[in-house]
């Protein structure tokens, strides 16, 4: 006969979130939206401890998929700028036009700040789901198929699922896997440009409403259109992981790292070396890590994992529209299988080898948005 614990389990088990970030949200947005209770902790202090980061283009099938079973999708329509799909590619000598895509039809990738996003989401779920400042040190699976969630702070709470929605370097994935994210040869160093349309018209006229690509062998630029008149652009290298300390270059002085990258992008057009000469804002180093493509683990009770904590992929407009996807597909396994197991396998079922086949594209989009030798 079942225990009394055992049978409110099975009404409403005891999940835990590990990491606000959109796939985690978007899990609990559906969880609640169906009369679930959850907990996200989250290690960072508050919901605006650190910029979100650049532009998000959500794809029909996938992140709009998500917003959808969320019941949040007209209100990401409403915040969302569907101008912002459209792409000018140049070439790097001339900054001539060699193609242009235009916004897509209705129903397709519009693009949205992922910090409005990310707030959509948070504004979406009960006041008190998201603990802050609760960082996670690890998780110890228990024997009755419960898990055992280990903060850093040295307590612990016991749940019957733990979560890991806590990307690259999750806490949470030791317990399903030894994989490690592995440096991908590839470096994006970002920087920002403020009121474009008044203080950089130039640089605004050549990307536009939406995006703007630049190839050369192993090095690529990309131009973004990010809300409120801010331009947000990435200096993509293939590059050793240290390059700067091979370069003989503090990261922490800006003068020497834009020096170093307009000799990198010697020859290249005038208007386009704009970008490493004027930017408002500094230089971030961001090397780019993936998982292998073919991650997977095998099942284990009390534990599972969405987004990048199962499958790091390199940032070609696939990761956070899986991890959402990846959210919401675990959210309604769990409300509608019999029981949290057969829901968590019920889930990674289908996510993993959905992760398998866009791990493979991505690295192919890697390859092809910074080549590492001429067509």
């Amino acid at each position: 006969m079942n225990s009394a614990r055992d049978l409110n389990s099975a009404r409403d088990p005891r999940i835990a979130i590990v990491g606000a970030g959109l796939g985690g949200l978007t899990c609990a947005r559906v969880l609640q939206r169906h009369g679930r209770s959850v907990t996200v902790f989250e290690r960072e202090a508050s919901a605006d401890a650190r910029p979100q980061g650049g532009s998000l283009d959500l794809h029909a099938d996938t992140g709009q998929a998500a917003l959808r079973s969320a019941g949040l999708l007209d209100q990401f329509h409403a915040l969302s700028r569907p101008e912002g799909d459209e792409w000018r590619v140049l070439d790097f000598a001339t900054a001539a036009p060699l193609t242009q895509q235009g916004p897509a039809a209705a129903g397709g990738r519009p693009e949205i700040d992922r910090g409005h996003l990310r707030g959509l989401l948070l504004d979406s779920i009960t006041e008190g789901t998201v603990r802050w400042d609760r960082a996670v040190s690890g998780v110890a699976p228990q024997a009755d198929g419960t898990c055992r969630l280990l903060f850093g702070d040295g307590t612990a709470e016991d749940f019957d699922l733990v979560v890991g929605a806590d990307g690259a370097w999750s806490r949470v994935r030791p317990a399903l896997s030894h994989a490690v994210p592995r440096y991908t040869g590839v470096t994006f160093v970002e920087t920002g440009f403020d009121h474009c349309d008044t203080r950089h018209r130039d640089l605004a006229r050549l990307v536009g409403n939406g995006s703007m690509l630049v190839k050369g062998v192993g090095r690529t630029l990309v131009a973004q259109r990010n809300s409120n008149g801010h331009i947000r652009a990435y200096i993509a290298l293939r590059a050793p992981q240290d390059w700067h300390l091979t370069a003989g270059i503090d990261l922490g002085d800006q003068r020497a790292v834009r020096t170093h990258l307009l000799k990198v992008f010697d020859g290249w057009d005038e208007s386009l070396r704009y970008i490493l000469r004027n930017s408002d804002n500094g230089f971030i180093n961001r090397s780019l890590f993936v998982l292998p493509a073919s991650h997977t683990w095998e099942h284990l009770p009390g534990v599972t994992l969405l987004g990048d904590a199962a499958h790091l992929l390199p940032p070609v407009g696939l990761g956070a529209n899986l991890a959402m996807l990846d959210g919401s597909d675990l959210a309604h396994a769990l409300v509608s299988e019999p029981s949290v197991d057969d829901a968590v396998r019920a889930y990674e079922s289908t996510m993993l080898p959905r992760s398998i086949e866009a791990a493979t594209g991505s690295a192919q989009g890697l390859d092809h948005l910074v080549p590492a030798k001429a067509s």
